[in-house]
């Protein structure tokens, strides 16, 4: 029997985002969630595929927001989960709620 060994994001509170997405030079994405959301916990094993699919091409990290409230507010997350792409530690798309890999694979590509 193969396991396969998946890479997970990183959880990062307020004091590591500036230095982890706002001073990145890479295409970073940053999954806002909460331990309690169904649609969060989804979302985690199409993500830990995308990070090994994409690995050297983008950087993801997880914000818990219940944990890290006021990096929710900042951003504006109304609801859980939601994707957030930074490029240039700039916000250039957010995907909100679970999406198919496809889709949250083309979407990563444009940046």
């Amino acid at each position: 029997m193969v396991r396969r060994l998946l890479i997970m994001a990183k959880v990062i509170n307020s004091s590591e985002f500036e230095g982890n997405v706002l001073n990145s030079s890479e295409t970073v994405l940053v999954d806002f969630f909460a331990t309690w959301c169904g649609p969060c916990k989804m979302i985690a094993p199409v993500l830990e595929e995308l990070s090994e699919e994409m690995k050297g091409k983008v950087e993801m990290f997880k914000v818990d927001v219940d944990r890290s409230a006021e990096l929710a507010q900042k951003y504006g997350i109304q609801g859980v989960p939601t994707l957030m792409i930074f490029k240039d530690g700039k916000s250039v798309d957010r995907i909100v709620g679970f999406q198919p890999k496809e889709i949250l694979k083309s979407r990563l590509q444009q940046y």
